[in-house]
């Protein structure tokens, strides 16, 4: 019998504070009491990033926990894609490691797709930004708001917050559509809003509560120049038919 809600977490390098992260999960999905189960993919961490989640499984073992191991760093995107894809229920979460996002912000992603209103929906941190607890510095933030600007420009998508790394999905009609993405790292959150809109899904940005948490991977002059090219990329994608389903 499937499960109705797969909780995903990629996650690279993380030992250091990924027990409080998992435990809040787990802890959230216990209190719930929901048939719920979290599937952690280590991206091919140098450190013991996999062992320590499974340790930390052990101690909640009515709830079902995949630990999935990347032999190579292959990205975040195809971490979240391989979580995804493993994923039981009809409905899944994706969350970054840090939980930036707390967890208990779940149920306004959740509702709108189990109640058939929306087939994917997403945090925002842009809509009310009463609800960010602890900034970005200063000039990351700022970086952030010109990236946002820069992506709205070159994927057509009308929201103001593409990158936070709190999703849900209705499986049943996002699942055929990982067949056809492309891109593995920074830009992939754009490549599933931009896939999803072009196949009809319906699309809902929703603020959450978010919090800046230390340990940060992202590199705003790395990642910048990454995201021009992976939004050429989606574009080309387009046009050539990339994202049709054959």
């Amino acid at each position: 019998m499937s499960k109705e809600l797969s909780i995903v977490v990629p996650a690279f390098n993380e030992s250091a504070r990924i027990v409080p992260s998992l435990e809040k999960i787990l802890t959230y999905v216990r209190e719930k009491g929901l048939d719920a189960e979290l599937i952690v993919v280590d991206d091919g961490s140098s450190d013991d990033t996999a062992e320590i989640a499974g340790k930390v499984a052990e101690r909640y073992d009515e709830i079902k926990t995949n630990v999935i191991r990347h032999k190579q760093n292959r990205g975040k995107g195809n971490a979240v894609k391989t979580g995804l894809l493993a994923a039981e229920a009809d409905i899944a979460l994706f969350s970054d490691a840090d939980l930036s996002t707390p967890i208990e912000e779940a149920e306004k992603l959740i509702a709108p797709i189990s109640n058939g209103e929306m087939d994917l929906t997403f945090g925002s941190r842009a809509l009310d930004r009463s609800l960010i607890g602890t900034h970005q510095p200063w000039r990351r933030e700022q970086g952030g708001k010109v990236m946002n600007f820069v992506i709205r420009k070159m994927s057509g998508l009308g929201f103001a917050d593409t990158q936070c790394g709190f999703k849900a999905f209705n499986m049943k009609k996002f699942r055929p559509l990982l067949d056809v993405m492309t891109v593995d790292r920074f830009g992939f959150d754009v490549e599933f809003l931009f896939v999803a809109k072009y196949h009809g899904l319906r699309l809902a940005e929703i603020p959450v509560r978010w919090n800046d948490v230390e340990g940060s991977k992202v590199s705003v002059f790395r990642d910048t120049r990454r995201m021009f090219s992976e939004l050429a990329l989606i574009r080309r994608n387009a046009k050539n038919g990339v994202y049709d389903l054959k």
